[in-house]
């Protein structure tokens, strides 16, 4: 017996956002998010087993006017979402690029073994594109 919790994957991620209908928008928009439920000002977004909740500062009090995300803060780096291959990469700079999204180019992480594209959400947050590759 190992001395582990036995964790399977996320089960949900939860984003402190600045406008959370803009946030709604974007991540349903160029990811196919469903809404799963709206709770007070938070919307809860699913596709597949992946539920994302977006939401403003939970201590209004407390939330810094004007603020976006920095990753050097303690807490979250980037999000990353797996896709099925690199094809769908390509795929995924189609469309930031038709809507008009900034990103990064498909880079190759060999160490790896996965081909990864960035892009920022309208907070700021690094979201990753990931496709593994054998």
């Amino acid at each position: 017996m190992n001395n582990h919790i036995g964790i399977e994957s996320i089960h949900h991620l939860t984003l402190t956002v600045s406008d959370v209908g803009r946030s709604r928008e974007f991540y349903t928009s160029l990811f196919g998010f469903d809404v799963a439920g709206e709770f007070g000002p938070r919307v809860v977004l699913i596709k597949g087993s992946t539920l994302l909740a977006l939401g403003p500062a939970p201590d209004p009090s407390k939330a810094i006017s004007g603020d976006t995300f920095n990753e050097n803060r303690v807490g979250l780096d980037h999000l990353s979402f797996a896709v099925s291959s690199q094809g769908e990469l390509e795929k995924a700079v189609a469309v930031l690029d038709q809507k008009g999204v900034p990103h990064g180019e498909i880079v190759d992480l060999e160490p790896f073994k996965i081909k990864v594209l960035m892009l920022r959400d309208p907070d700021n947050i690094q979201v990753e594109l990931t496709a593994s590759y054998a």
